[in-house]
């Protein structure tokens, strides 16, 4: 007899139960972090704000590899909480573990993201309304749904930032993937039929993530590279270092304007 084939393993969901490894038993008797938390994909700039005394070391978290170092930028109520994220969804959300039990109640993610659409050009900020679950890491949050999406009232504040800085600022779906190489034309096509806009590693994740712990979350992304046509175009998207700086600035403003969850 033929054997029924089985869901591939990512499926199996752990549902609400705790964790072997739980991260607030972990971290239980480290230091407290501010509530405010911006997470950054920008060396670059966050080496720039440091340079200029704005950042004061808070602490390290440490795994293989490099530690990733965390600062703290203003003082009293008003203080953030700022440093590097994992680049993909299984570290990004690691390190987001990691950060909500350390005290991190209110999160802004600022980073990159490819263009599925052409017509947006390189550096428009863009944030992302909901995305599409193309990586693993969502499903052990999360367990139904093509989607997951950023809390509103972080999402709201992210857009009156961008506002208010006078900043023009595309909105929409977002295709969360873990697979860079693996971004065929076909299925570029395909996402884009189901109104993705931009292509990222770690949304999808991010959001599910916070949501399970009931923490707030948003992504604040830019266009990069252009993955919409028959050939990728890079557009020297990683070198677009005023717009990063000018991002992380946004993103640091609007996590100040939320009150933590």
């Amino acid at each position: 007899m033929r054997r029924a084939s089985q869901p591939p393993p990512v499926l199996d969901r752990p549902g609400a139960a705790r964790g072997l490894i739980h991260p607030p038993a972990l971290f239980a008797r480290r230091p407290r972090i501010p509530p405010r938390v911006v997470l950054t994909y920008f060396p670059e700039a966050l080496e720039a704000l440091r340079a200029a005394g704005r950042l004061r070391p808070l602490l390290e978290l440490r795994r293989e590899g490099a530690p990733m170092p965390f600062y703290t930028l203003g003082a009293g109520v008003g203080q953030v909480a700022v440093g590097l994220s994992g680049v993909g969804a299984p570290l990004a959300v690691m390190v987001l573990e990691e950060l909500m039990a350390l005290g991190g109640r209110t999160f802004v993610s600022v980073g990159g993201a490819g263009a599925l659409d052409g017509r947006l050009r390189p550096g428009l900020a863009f944030l992302p309304t909901r995305a599409l679950r193309g990586e693993g890491v969502s499903q052990a949050y999360q367990s139904r749904g093509r989607w997951s999406r950023p809390d509103r009232a972080a999402l709201q504040a992210l857009t009156a930032a961008c506002r208010a800085a006078g900043l023009a600022c595309a909105r929409g779906a977002a295709w969360t993937t873990d697979a860079v190489y693996r971004e065929t034309p076909a299925l570029v096509r395909r996402r884009r039929a189901e109104g993705c806009r931009v292509v990222d590693m770690e949304a999808a994740a991010l959001f599910a993530a916070a949501r399970f712990r009931g923490a707030r979350l948003a992504v604040l992304l830019y266009a990069g590279d252009d993955v919409s046509g028959p050939v990728w175009r890079p557009r020297r998207w990683n070198q677009l270092v005023e717009v990063r700086a000018r991002l992380l600035e946004l993103a640091l403003q609007a996590v100040r304007a939320l009150a933590p969850q």
